[in-house]
């Protein structure tokens, strides 16, 4: 049950869908999320409305294109499923939205069972 949160600089909603579908997509295949376990919040930046700040680290040059992609989910993942989920998701965004590889930058954010209500009041994955 990932929540994805993206933020994208100067972007409208075909290309914010298009990098929702990407994410998404990476999720199923690399992590076997079910198809239907979508939720997303995808937010385009004007500078206007809302701004992003990024610098060059890492030795990874960025530019308006950035693209932030935030994943909170449960954990117990293996490092080697982390980097094939972070490639998949630089390949789609640049197959689905034209996003440079370069310009796509994802955090994981893991939790335990009991911090997730997914509606009721309940805490569903608690037994």
């Amino acid at each position: 049950m990932p929540f994805v949160r993206i933020d994208a600089h100067s972007t409208g909603p075909d290309r914010l869908d298009a990098l929702g579908r990407a994410v998404h997509d990476a999720l199923v295949e690399t992590l076997g999320i079910p198809p239907d376990d979508r939720f997303q919040v995808l937010t385009g930046h004007d500078g206007a409305g809302g701004a992003l700040r990024w610098d060059d680290y890492a030795g990874v040059h960025r530019d308006e294109g950035i693209v932030f992609v935030a994943i909170t989910l449960r954990s117990g993942r293996s490092a080697e499923r982390k980097q094939a989920l972070y490639r998949r998701i630089a390949e789609l965004a640049e197959a689905y939205a034209g996003t440079e590889p370069r310009n796509v930058f994802v955090t994981l954010t893991e939790n335990a069972d009991a911090d997730w209500s997914l509606g009721h009041g309940l805490a569903q994955y608690v037994t």
